[in-house]
């Protein structure tokens, strides 16, 4: 299943680290990513697969906001599927 995760939050030393062992942890794939540091915001996009016979979905989103919290940083996962539907109109 591919999922797009977006990270916003205030720059820091370890983020893209701690999401990437998180989603590694839990089985999945980073198949693309793209970052950008504007005026101190971090923000950062992921396209994702997910292994389900590892981690399903809401397994990870689980996992995914315990290192928001940790991180103090907004972490949002989405089905790909869903994320195309919302942004055809």
């Amino acid at each position: 299943m591919k999922c797009v995760i977006s990270v916003l939050g205030k720059d820091r030393t370890g983020i893209v680290a701690a999401v990437s062992a998180t989603l590694g942890g839990s089985g999945a794939n980073i198949n693309d990513i793209s970052q950008t540091i504007l005026g101190g915001m971090f923000s950062m996009t992921m396209l994702v697969t997910l292994d389900p016979e590892v981690a399903d979905f809401n397994t990870v989103q689980e996992r995914l906001e315990k290192t928001a919290e940790n991180l103090g940083v907004q972490i949002t996962i989405q089905r790909e599927d869903v994320f195309q539907y919302m942004y055809k109109i």
